[in-house]
């Protein structure tokens, strides 16, 4: 599937041994998204004993169609750090917005297929739930032939569910957008999933064009009220079978998760996702541990994501501050992605040498108020030298403490390194 040479390219990116990287590669624990039409600067491996990685999600709505806004997000969010990239775009030309974020992109680029192939239905015959398989197939085809690198697949949900949605009846409902249209599908024409009953013909077009799937989980949690119940747990146990049909044919496969988690229940989920999906990658969205932080969700998501990458999640989906309540303008994306890249760097750090030893130098000058050295060291540098320019006093000292700050004075005592 890969040259030995890229193989060992990643293995020195990520600071594994290369025989590490290939044999949990072959195993399935860890997936590089890359379509085999093209080359991309910054490939990224995610998976088992690798740094944790981050995914933001950019798109136009129905509302919002400016596409030059999503370039500008695609720009940031790279800039920023993020590891990869998806276009969830559902109003205006989808399939030249994606043309241009995959061509503009230089990190790997997902899709959610199913979102181009509703909207393809509504426009031709004025609503979703006459959408065919072939309308999705087509869909699928192009996508694969555009370079996309990784699909989010809604296999997991099945006409069974529904009753067990009717019967549950959840707080917080279905609230994934693919969830919601597949169930609306399904109770429509009283067929089963079409992604479901296709399945094997996903993986002929998925492993001739190398795409990873990520299998996504659309009866996750949106509600703290729905932690861990039954119908997030039944789809759960569906990925898994899918997950060994997608290794039998050769394909890469990952695995998503919720969503809205209490705190004590993240590291279970974890856990049992790893359990379950036989070591597939963890590609979890979020989790939010609490639902009160309306306009704050980067740092709620923030953190449930450091404390599921430390149980073993290997994948954030990026939260903004706009979750919940708004398309995400370009602000909301550049916060949303310093927030994860915190998260996963507060568990790489513990992980790798390279990573522990940036917090290390930048506490040496830190504690010198090297502010020159300090700043290109931080995740944010132009945050961080708007807020010292912003001072007026000596440059050895901040505002916080002035002439009695602690550093100064422990140094006076030589008790700095």
């Amino acid at each position: 599937m890969f040259k030995k040479s890229f193989l060992k390219k990643i293995a020195k990116q990520e600071s594994v041994a290369p025989g590490y990287l290939e044999k949990n590669f072959k195993k399935g624990k860890i997936v590089i998204p890359l379509n085999k039409t093209k080359e991309i600067k910054k490939p990224t491996a995610i998976g088992e004993g690798l740094r944790v990685k981050t995914n933001t999600n950019i798109g136009t709505s129905t509302e919002r169609r400016e596409v030059e806004d999503e370039l500008k997000k695609l720009h940031i969010a790279i800039e920023c750090g993020t590891d990869t990239v998806m276009d969830l775009s559902v109003g205006g030309n989808i399939a030249k917005i994606r043309r241009e974020i995959i061509q503009r992109s230089t990190i790997p680029v997902g899709t959610v297929p199913i979102y181009e192939a509703a909207l393809q239905a509504e426009r031709q015959k004025m609503t979703f739930e006459a959408m065919s398989f072939d309308t999705l197939w087509d869909v699928l085809v192009q996508q694969a032939k555009d370079g996309v690198d990784f699909f989010t697949i809604h296999a997991g949900i099945l006409k069974k569910s529904l009753k067990m949605i009717q019967k549950k009846k959840r707080v917080g409902g279905v609230v994934s957008r693919g969830g919601a249209i597949l169930s609306r599908w399904m109770y429509v024409n009283q067929r089963e999933n079409p992604l479901y009953e296709n399945f094997d013909k996903i993986l002929e077009l998925a492993k001739n064009y190398n795409i990873t799937l990520s299998l996504g989980d659309a009866l996750r949690p949106g509600a703290i009220a729905d932690s861990t119940d039954r119908l997030q747990l039944s789809e759960l146990y569906v990925l898994g079978e899918l997950v060994k049909r997608c290794r039998k044919r050769g394909v890469q496969v990952m695995v998503e998760g919720p969503g809205h988690i209490r705190l004590d229940e993240i590291g279970f989920n974890v856990w049992l996702q790893k359990r379950v999906c036989n070591g597939a990658p963890f590609y979890i969205l979020g989790p939010l541990p609490t639902d009160i932080a309306a306009g704050y969700d980067h740092i709620t998501a923030s953190i449930g994501g450091a404390l599921a990458a430390l149980w073993g999640a290997d994948f954030l989906c990026v939260v903004t501050p706009a979750e919940h309540l708004r398309h995400p303008s370009i602000d909301d994306i550049k916060d949303g992605v310093i927030a994860a890249k915190i998260a996963a760097h507060s568990v790489n750090l513990l992980r790798f040498k390279e990573e522990w030893k940036k917090d290390y130098q930048i506490s040496l000058y830190r504690a010198k108020r090297d502010w020159q050295k300090l700043f290109p060291l931080t995740i944010d540098e132009k945050k961080a030298r708007g807020y010292r320019q912003t001072t007026d006093i000596a440059s050895d000292i901040c505002t916080m403490c002035g002439e009695f700050c602690s550093l100064k004075i422990s140094e006076h005592c030589n008790l700095l390194k």
